[in-house]
């Protein structure tokens, strides 16, 4: 027709080509997924911030706040939260926000490490019986059953009397009773991430990778290293947190009953027990290291639930 421009059909075709291209997925990425499905757990992603203001201010707060933890005024003793003593004084008129943050190091620093001694053994102990068969795993089974059936407040009760002053004679007054509540607190915990780190692995070892990675020569220790330890991570991840929480309340129960750390040295556990025959007259004594203690496990049981449901592609979220 007269007048008519022509079209170019060689301009319309790669048009057309990339509009009906499918767009690019994005690429899938585990670790990713794993927290996308974390933050969606609300009460999680507080407990996580809870914690991370405990540990920051255990850390920072000394800079903050460089008050000596053993600095005695009788004049001020006893008295409540203040602009000069923001969470109060003891008996002594120490000040309570200083010893706080120096406890709050020592109670977090037993529950992780502890947690971290109670992971290796456990781990240890699983991936070898699940690994093994015949009489090493009915061994490891029957060892593992024996930790279990004993009373663990007794028991821990019974070491920390028998061991305590041997230890503080080789590392210290404060280094061997650290080191003596850790190994005791973690060598009673390992028990439940044993069995755990077990079952995973007699699931895992049977599955498809895994026997493709043996049909291919890998040997036992390259199967347990590149293939069955970080898919069964997930669980012990969940347990660990749950054993930081249960590291601290053992600890400040042994503070309470006097035989954690010495009496000059501050923890959350200790100051309950020196601010329980002031409760009627300094209630601010015991309520703010209680509350620490709570808040922490509190916190750190959420951030264990939701590690679990972040950890479960099962779960819907």
């Amino acid at each position: 027709m007269a007048g008519s421009t022509p079209v170019s059909l060689s301009a319309e075709a790669p048009a057309k080509a990339a509009a009906t291209q499918p767009r690019k997925a994005r690429p899938f990425s585990p670790g990713l997924e794993t927290w996308r499905r974390f933050r969606r757990h609300k009460l999680a992603v507080l407990g996580a911030c809870v914690l991370l203001v405990m540990v920051g201010g255990v850390l920072l707060g000394p800079l903050i706040w460089p008050v000596p933890i053993n600095e005695i005024d009788f004049a001020a003793k006893l008295e409540g939260p203040s602009l000069a003593h923001p969470l109060g004084t003891d008996d002594l008129g120490q000040d309570l926000l200083a010893r706080m943050l120096y406890g709050g190091r020592i109670s977090l620093a037993v529950g992780f490490a502890a947690m971290l001694v109670a992971v290796f053994v456990g781990v240890l102990v699983g991936a070898v019986s699940g690994m093994a068969s015949g009489w090493v795993d009915a061994a490891l089974m029957w060892l593992t059953d024996l930790f279990l059936a004993l009373p663990t407040l007794p028991l821990l009760l019974l070491v920390i009397y028998l061991f305590r002053d041997s230890m503080k004679s080789v590392l210290g007054v404060e280094g061997g009773a650290f080191v003596l509540i850790v190994m005791v607190i973690g060598g009673l915990r390992w028990m439940p991430v044993a069995r755990l780190v077990r079952a995973q692995f007699l699931s895992l070892r049977e599955k498809e990778f895994v026997e493709a990675a043996r049909a291919l020569g890998a040997s036992k220790t390259r199967q347990v290293v590149r293939h069955i330890l970080p898919n069964a991570l997930g669980p012990v991840i969940v347990v660990g947190t749950i054993d930081v929480a249960a590291a601290i309340l053992f600890e400040s129960t042994l503070s309470f009953l006097g035989l954690g750390f010495p009496s000059d040295v501050p923890t959350w556990g200790s100051m309950l027990r020196d601010a329980k025959d002031y409760l009627d007259i300094a209630a601010h004594w015991a309520l703010f290291p209680g509350a620490a203690i709570f808040l922490t496990v509190l916190a750190i049981n959420f951030i264990g639930d939701g590690l679990r449901d972040a950890f479960d592609p099962r779960r819907v979220l």
